[in-house]
């Protein structure tokens, strides 16, 4: 018996090579169907208040250079990059955190190039508000950011509360509502498939050998439907493993509901200030 005679009696009964499916997601029980519910709702009321809500995250991090960029792009022959991609063979890193506000359809991303940390991604929003937020929304005092479990925006990291508290609520008067999506449900926040897929396929098959060429394909990212995105470069160096103290954690202005307190918060501005 030939191989080919196996694979033709294989096909009739079905059988082809197949690869894993990633299909199976962590069993969260109730509390993840009670969490998106609560996210639903608080979307509705902040949409009818005219307050914004902002979709938050990291984009995974880009080595500067002539490296591989997956995918595809039409052009007369493939364009010859390097064959492996080493660190030390990169101009840079580049940390791409987003902003994106599904009332306006309209993403901002701070491109960094040191470490994604805390105080960088508080920091990349901040520079919304002042240039785009405050403009879109003057009357607004009250903000929803829906962001992962994990990352520099984690729901157990206190760096990423305290940086909160300094940068936006203290120094703006804002009252900041935090929403995180349930562990392994973070192709659900609304900047994974409104933004930060639309830039991977602006730049496809495109290696990235500039923070320039990175900048420019971000500011040329649009769609259909109408998104159109900002981009600027932050140049500072952000150290890692910068933590609050347990008492500077205990000043923080945070409440939490009674309703999956883990994944939810609201932080006030400080009253001394």
């Amino acid at each position: 018996m030939s191989a080919r005679t196996v694979a033709r009696l294989l096909h009739k009964l079905r059988f082809s090579l197949r690869v894993n499916q990633k299909k199976i997601g962590p069993r969260c029980g109730p509390a993840r169907n009670q969490q998106f519910t609560y996210i639903r709702r608080l979307r509705q009321r902040f949409c009818q208040q005219g307050n914004p809500i902002l979709s938050v995250d990291a984009k995974k991090r880009e080595l500067v250079g002539n490296f591989k960029n997956p995918g595809a792009k039409w052009d007369r022959q493939a364009t010859a990059v390097n064959d492996h991609d080493f660190r030390s063979l990169a101009v840079g890193v580049a940390i791409l955190y987003g902003i994106y506000d599904p009332q306006a359809n309209r993403g901002s991303v701070c491109v960094g190039v040191s470490h994604e940390t805390s105080t960088f991604a508080v920091f990349s929003i901040r520079q919304w508000w002042r240039r785009e937020g405050r403009q879109r929304y003057p009357n607004a005092r009250h903000l929803l950011l829906l962001a992962d479990t994990g990352g520099s925006n984690s729901a157990t990291r206190g760096a990423w509360k305290d940086q909160l508290q300094q940068q936006l609520c203290d120094r703006y008067r804002l009252t900041i509502t935090l929403a995180h999506y349930p562990t392994g449900a973070s192709k659900y926040n609304p900047i994974e498939r409104r933004l930060f897929s639309a830039i991977s396929k602006n730049w496809a098959g495109e290696p990235l050998g500039s923070y320039e060429k990175i900048l420019k394909f971000i500011r040329t990212t649009t769609t259909s439907t109408g998104l159109r995105v900002t981009a600027h470069l932050d140049p500072k160096n952000y150290p890692l493993g910068v933590k609050p103290t347990a008492e500077r954690l205990r000043q923080l202005r945070i409440s939490r509901p009674k309703l999956l307190p883990k994944w939810n918060c609201t932080i006030a501005p400080s009253s001394a200030k």
